[in-house]
């Protein structure tokens, strides 16, 4: 079993979109790591604010099996593979780690490197796993994230609530 990090994100009825997903990967998986869910203005395009979060998963299927069972659950929820590559969605998955492997496996690849650029993914992660380290700059995702310029993306996070409960780490 691998342990595996996901980005999830939406700004299309991005509550419904993010829960039923976070429903579908606990079905498909079992106990997540969820992260907080966090806002934040859309990034390339002008469009409304998405909602972000990581989630990590103990993971038996290959990279590629894994990812194309990611993409039939953005399929069921709408997702738009013809619509630009910034623009809005209704439901995003990627692949952000599969423990310590690095290169392009499956035509994945592996870290992604968003992990590096943008705050929506590396602020979640660094929540969730901040002791351990990026496979390839060897730092731990808590210092990635210290040495992130903040003022580059305005995030911040939000109160989601999922099953009853609230996903807020930070309240």
């Amino acid at each position: 079993m691998a342990l595996v990090y996901l980005s999830l994100g939406s700004n299309i009825d991005a509550h419904h979109h993010i829960a039923t997903a976070l429903d579908a990967l606990t079905e498909e998986f079992g106990q997540l790591i969820i992260s907080s869910v966090f806002e934040s203005e859309a990034v390339g395009f002008e469009g409304d604010s998405f909602y972000n979060l990581a989630v990590g998963i103990q993971c038996s299927y290959s990279i590629g099996e894994l990812s194309k069972m990611l993409k039939a659950i953005e399929d069921q929820h709408g997702r738009d593979r013809s619509a630009p590559k910034f623009g809005s969605r209704s439901l995003d998955i990627d692949i952000l780690t599969v423990d310590d492997r690095v290169g392009v496996i499956d035509g994945v690849s592996i870290p992604r490197d968003e992990i590096l650029k943008n705050a929506f993914v590396l602020w979640p992660l660094a929540e969730i796993a901040a002791t351990e380290l990026h496979p390839q700059t060897g730092l731990s995702y808590q210092q990635l994230w210290q040495a992130f310029d903040k003022d580059k993306q305005k995030l911040w996070p939000i109160e989601f609530i999922w099953r009853g409960e609230n996903l807020n780490r930070m309240e």
